[in-house]
């Protein structure tokens, strides 16, 4: 019975790529619940700071993330190690190897031989996205599909709707804190993630995708559009600044960065996977 059950709602959706189900998304949001607590506690007792630059840092490891999953969607790995760079194990390789980037950049700055080990970090984030994406372009190239349209329109989609939604807040509701360019890309992330749902799903020519997600895929067939991402992203977002802020001022600053990352890492890292499928038609 209990084993039937792992199959039915963790195994069979990452190994027959099914959209995700209500025991799976409770299951990994109560996980990132906790991966959020017990590295905070970690960074707490390894005297690392987690503040404003910090998260900015990490950023390059988000779309990391994003573009290392579409490994696995071009099938190129066609052994069972590409389930490796599946939900929610490409949580954990992703959180080891920036965790190890991070340590290495911390102890080459100690030992005199870097300045700051901010830019050792991110750095090392922007090669290996740069190195990662050179195998998707040539896969790409190699497979006849690599759509330069799509790497421009989506992101013109997302900026739009980002500069929309910056201007109400800071302008109609006079919030001036959401000039931190962490609220930024908070907002940029959570709104590229719309963005590649609504033109893989309402606008691309050739393949049809479909929303893995259980509230997203309900909406959109109640609605019959993608489009409904956006209010959807806004219904969460609005709130979620606010209440942000207003915690700001009382949380420990290192909690408070590390869950705001978590917040960028959920729509970020999805709408750099989704567009990046998107480019190469997988």
């Amino acid at each position: 019975m209990i084993s039937d059950f792992i199959y039915k709602y963790y195994i069979d959706p990452i190994r027959y790529e099914q959209p995700y189900n209500i025991v799976e998304t409770l299951t990994y949001a109560v996980i990132l619940v906790a991966a959020v607590f017990l590295i905070y506690r970690w960074f707490k007792k390894s005297d690392i700071a987690i503040d404003g630059p910090f998260v900015l840092a990490t950023i390059p490891y988000v779309i990391f993330g994003g573009v290392l999953r579409v490994i696995q969607d071009t099938h190129m790995i066609q052994s069972d190690i590409q389930f490796l760079i599946v939900t929610p194990f490409i949580y954990f390789i992703i959180f080891f190897y920036t965790i190890s980037i991070l340590i290495i950049s911390r102890y080459l700055t100690k030992q005199g031989m870097w300045g700051n080990y901010l830019t050792l970090y991110a750095g090392a984030g922007i090669f290996s996205v740069f190195c990662v994406s050179l195998v998707l372009v040539g896969w790409g190239m190699t497979h006849a599909h690599l759509d330069l349209f799509v790497l421009a329109v989506i992101p013109l989609m997302a900026v739009t709707a980002t500069i929309l939604v910056w201007s109400f807040m800071r302008y109609v509701l006079k919030w001036k804190y959401v000039t931190d360019p962490l609220y930024l890309t908070l907002l940029f992330g959570q709104l590229l993630d719309a963005s590649a749902t609504s033109y893989g799903i309402d606008l691309h020519p050739s393949i049809h995708y479909i929303e893995q997600h259980v509230v997203g895929s309900s909406l959109i067939e109640m609605t019959h559009t993608a489009f409904v991402m956006f209010p959807l992203k806004l219904v969460v977002l609005f709130p979620a600044i606010y209440i942000m802020e207003q915690y700001r001022k009382e949380a420990n600053p290192a909690f408070w960065h590390l869950v705001l990352l978590a917040m960028i890492v959920v729509g970020f890292a999805p709408g750099i996977r989704d567009m990046t499928r998107m480019v190469l038609y997988v």
